[in-house]
């Protein structure tokens, strides 16, 4: 291996760079311990702190690979959307799906996009810590989900917004509580259908809104 490829190798290996970089500084701290010993104090000690660095970025990396490890998990609870012109970017998360965390009556909740959801849901704790107003027409609509067949409660939101996608007076159903153990507010196709378009690129989630949001 020429000098050239040596240099190659330790740009595409940083951590490795940074080891034997340490190693090196450890070595001339050792030859100039006797005749300079305040420097090879110091030199010791900046070997010291790089083997300590490179040892935290080997685990954090070890870490982050492994999509089940608090370190991954945290990584991916901050991905959050983009917006990229008057699209909005969604990335998809280590469990397979696409979350937003939008405004729903001005209050932050985090939701679930499902493209094959027929309605926008919310739980009935959502519904009333945001103040959702009831449909005066509800009469319940059916609902099949994992636990079996439920009635929902329809309702209005006077908005939801997240990235540059808006909706205004969006009918939303109301889950019961005891549906899930988890709280999961689902944006569903009512909403997806009144945009521009909507696509998968790249794993990412594109939504584009039929026209720019008001100011």
């Amino acid at each position: 291996m020429n000098l050239g490829e040596l240099g190659d190798l330790l740009y595409e290996k940083p951590l490795l760079a940074l080891t034997i970089l340490a190693i090196l500084i450890s070595v001339a701290a050792g030859m100039m311990a006797q005749h300079r010993p305040r420097l090879g104090r110091t030199l010791r000690n900046i070997s010291h702190l790089g083997v300590v660095a490179a040892l935290l970025l080997t685990v954090t990396q070890i870490a982050l690979h492994n999509t089940r490890s608090e370190a991954a998990l945290w990584l991916d609870e901050t991905r959050q959307l983009t917006v990229n012109g008057s699209e909005t970017v969604v990335p998809l998360r280590a469990n397979g799906h696409y979350w937003a965390r939008a405004m729903l009556n001005g209050e932050p909740v985090d939701f679930l996009i499902d493209t094959g959801a027929s309605y926008t849901a919310i739980s009935k704790s959502v519904a009333s810590r945001v103040g959702i107003r009831k449909d005066p027409a509800d009469r319940g609509v059916s609902l099949v989900t994992g636990n079996g067949a439920i009635v929902a409660r329809l309702a209005i939101a006077d908005s939801l917004t997240f990235g540059s996608i808006e909706a205004h007076e969006l009918p939303v159903v109301v889950m019961p509580d005891n549906t899930t153990r988890t709280e999961t507010n689902v944006i569903g196709m009512n909403l997806l259908s009144q945009l521009a378009s909507w696509r998968v690129e790249d794993g990412q989630l594109i939504l584009v809104p039929r026209s720019t949001p008001r100011s």
